[in-house]
């Protein structure tokens, strides 16, 4: 699988890919705006679903937009750096720098490895790692959002069935399948809470009235804001 590539470029992919997956979007557009800092509301979460709750709108815009740009510019840097080569030594590279970017996210080093789910930076990566699965996951996330009301199952339902449009439906090289089904393992994880409110009925639906008010059980034990998950 990875026949073609350096060590250099391996280690480039995976760094460089990661370092830019951590940058935190959520948090850098809120403090620039001085909307304060979204892992002190809501959830808790540095991703733009959490940074909706501030009432800014325009401010989630750009961490939407940031979260899922950095994955795709980590694959896109791989690509580039791939070309000539063949397509198994181009979908190993992308997927590499793709998947450390995502890693980056949910364990930015600037935020002491506390970062947010994932979901935006899945569908910037898959998009640009193969776009017709990418394209066909976001469509899955509209429909789900569209019918239950519900982002988290949405976003699971999507992540998961990414991995067979990818193997199944549009026959991608083995190393862009495993770069979905890892990034979906990974969301699956983060959105353990999500899972279990779900299972319980107590999963807040889209356009609901969860508020931006720090709940008592994310303050961390020195005062300031962790993580939901």
């Amino acid at each position: 699988m990875f026949e073609g590539l350096t060590t250099i470029q391996i280690a480039a992919a995976v760094v460089g890919g990661y370092l830019l997956g951590s940058i935190p979007f959520g948090v850098i557009v809120m403090k620039a705006a001085g909307a304060g800092d979204p892992r002190a509301i809501g959830s808790g979460n540095i991703g733009a679903t959490n940074v909706l709750r501030s009432g800014r709108r325009g401010l989630a815009a750009l961490t939407l937009l940031g979260d899922g740009g950095k994955g795709a510019m980590a694959v896109l840097m791989a690509w580039l750096a791939t070309r000539g080569a063949s397509d198994e030594t181009q979908a190993t590279l992308t997927a590499l720098a793709g998947g450390a970017a995502f890693v980056g996210h949910l364990f930015p080093v600037w935020l002491g490895f506390k970062g947010g789910k994932g979901v935006a930076t899945y569908f910037g990566t898959l998009i640009a790692a193969a776009w017709p699965v990418g394209l066909l996951a976001g469509a899955t996330w509209i429909a789900m959002a569209a019918l239950f009301r519900y982002s988290s199952l949405a976003a699971l339902t999507a992540v998961a069935l990414g991995v067979a449009y990818s193997a199944l439906l549009f026959h991608r090289p083995l190393p862009v399948t495993i770069l979905a089904a890892g990034m979906a393992l990974l969301v699956y994880i983060r959105h353990e809470a999500n899972i279990r409110r779900l299972l319980k009925g107590d999963e807040p639906r889209i356009g609901g009235s969860k508020t931006a008010q720090p709940p008592a059980d994310n303050l961390g034990h020195n005062g300031g804001p962790k993580l939901e998950s």
